[in-house]
């Protein structure tokens, strides 16, 4: 049982994790902190949270677990601000989409005191933001990775983990570098690529009129445009070497694309077209088939 759990960021994110312990029976007072008060006010009226708070100091106060769900460009200064509140017994967790600036933003924080931060990332989410998108069940089934510190205690890190099987989580295991270099390729990279195609139809001097024709195609493909721009700025900027390192072999595939395309060579096409379908069918059976958690870190080379 968490007896006090913080959680500072009580949106999709934050506030699912909240609601989700609360449906577990995991916890008993969860407090929230936030930028926007209002947000805060309808955290609290949902029943998210069972109290807002306006200062760290407050918040703090017998706290046995931290979750911080804000934009990871937020991290430091956050961890910075929990350092003269945080007490022997209290974990710190965050939910961040990168891993390797938040880990390097700990130690410049926390210092001696970085023991007691486990970084983690649930793999789950939605284009949705604020406490109305939270739902107890959106990490029930969804892997949580955690990248674990050479000074984490292993108990520490052992209640976080259960914290999210509490959730309905699976935990799978990564280096932080790994984490990076593995959702550059598979999260960080599509949400640029949603972005980029909104934005270049939307500034068409005929925009109005191709939206007036997007069907389901073209709003699968751009869901994730709808996401936090902030947050999305934020993870971009933190895992920029990664990112960049996708993209350009992104862009090698579309130049090859567009050869084959200017060429007219179907055949070439096809088995493109052909592979990733093979390559997506394979994917989704094995989502239906379950994922088993990984408890060694994997070689993404």
């Amino acid at each position: 049982m968490i007896e006090r759990l913080v959680v500072i960021g009580v949106g999709l994110i934050g506030g699912s994790f909240a609601l989700a312990l609360k449906a577990a029976g995991a916890v008993r007072s969860v407090a929230g902190v936030g930028r926007d008060p209002q947000a805060m006010a309808r955290a609290l009226e949902l029943g998210i949270v069972d109290e807002v708070c306006t200062t760290v100091e407050e918040a703090m106060r017998g706290a046995d677990m931290v979750l911080l769900a804000a934009p990871v460009g937020q991290t430091g200064p956050i961890l910075a601000s929990l350092l003269p509140y945080l007490e022997p017994q209290t974990i710190v967790t965050d939910a961040g989409s990168t891993k390797c600036d938040v880990v390097l933003a700990a130690r410049e924080a926390l210092g001696g005191k970085l023991g007691q931060f486990v970084p983690g990332h649930p793999i789950a989410g939605s284009e949705s933001n604020g406490p109305e998108a939270a739902m107890a069940g959106l990490y029930r089934g969804k892997k949580t990775v955690l990248t674990p510190l050479p000074e984490n205690d292993p108990l520490a890190v052992e209640q976080v983990a259960k914290a999210w099987r509490e959730c309905g989580s699976l935990i799978h295991t990564l280096s932080p570098e790994d984490h990076d270099r593995v959702f550059a390729a598979v999260s960080h990279l599509p949400h640029l690529l949603a972005y980029a195609l909104v934005d270049d139809i939307a500034a068409k001097p005929h925009a109005s009129l191709l939206f007036q024709y997007a069907a389901s195609g073209f709003r699968d493909f751009t869901r994730i445009a709808g996401s936090s721009p902030e947050m999305w700025r934020d993870i971009s900027l933190a895992n920029r070497a990664a990112l960049l390192t996708e993209l350009d072999a992104y862009l090698a595939q579309l130049t090859t694309l567009r050869a084959r395309l200017a060429a007219a060579d179907g055949p070439a096409l096809e088995a493109v077209y052909a592979n990733a379908q093979r390559a997506r069918r394979a994917w989704l059976e094995a989502i239906e088939a379950g994922s088993p958690p990984q408890t060694q870190p994997q070689d993404t080379e």
